[in-house]
């Protein structure tokens, strides 16, 4: 992994321009551009110190080429009007292997027990991967109208949306095309894996 894989995915997942990422830390766009490009390794303490307190962690081992620990935010669930990113939702972050830290983009610390026959228990971390859609019988994070985010396996059908749940106690819910409009159902993410901590 190199900075400009760091300030890709910085980038990424908060939706910014080089401008402001450039506002953020007192430098040029040029110069974000230049570490996006991958043509600048070396960065000024001044400089480094703040990219360290912007993203959470520090790099500097990512810059001399050693290896670091990478993570991925915890977050909570997104409610109206909120970012997923922005502080209310941030409960800490969790170790991530390389491979990992590109599959997914941020762990959702999962709530109930409607999805145990997929094996995602109740206090479980779950692997996000941003996204607007997935594949009929993929389990995704799902957001139903403006307040109410769910974990479901989500099930497509010519005239309706169904997001089934994996345990028998809970019933699946089902959506015509207007209620999917008209709330709107949106998908936003995709569940990479789960992790459960005893």
């Amino acid at each position: 992994m190199e900075l400009k894989d760091i300030i890709k995915d910085y980038k990424y997942r908060h939706q910014l321009t080089n401008d402001e990422i450039a506002a953020q830390l007192g430098v040029t766009k040029s110069t974000v551009s230049r570490w996006i490009s991958g043509d600048v390794k070396r960065i000024q303490e001044e400089t480094l110190s703040r990219l360290n307190a912007l993203l959470g962690y520090n790099i500097d081992p990512i810059i001399k080429g050693k290896s670091v620990h990478l993570k991925r935010p915890i977050l909570g669930y997104a409610k109206a009007g909120y970012d997923m990113y922005a502080q209310e939702n941030y409960i800490g972050d969790e170790e991530v292997t390389e491979e990992d830290f590109y599959k997914g983009d941020y762990f959702l610390q999962i709530q109930g027990d409607s999805m145990i026959g997929s094996g995602i228990m109740d206090g479980d971390l779950a692997l996000i991967k941003q996204c607007s859609t997935v594949s009929s019988g993929e389990i995704a994070v799902v957001m139903i109208g403006d307040d109410e985010v769910t974990v479901k396996k989500v099930i497509k059908k010519p005239d309706m949306l169904v997001l089934e749940a994996t345990n028998p106690l809970t019933e699946n819910r089902y959506f015509s095309q207007q209620e999917i409009q008209q709330l709107p159902i949106r998908i936003i993410g995709k569940v990479i894996y789960t992790k459960t901590y005893f």
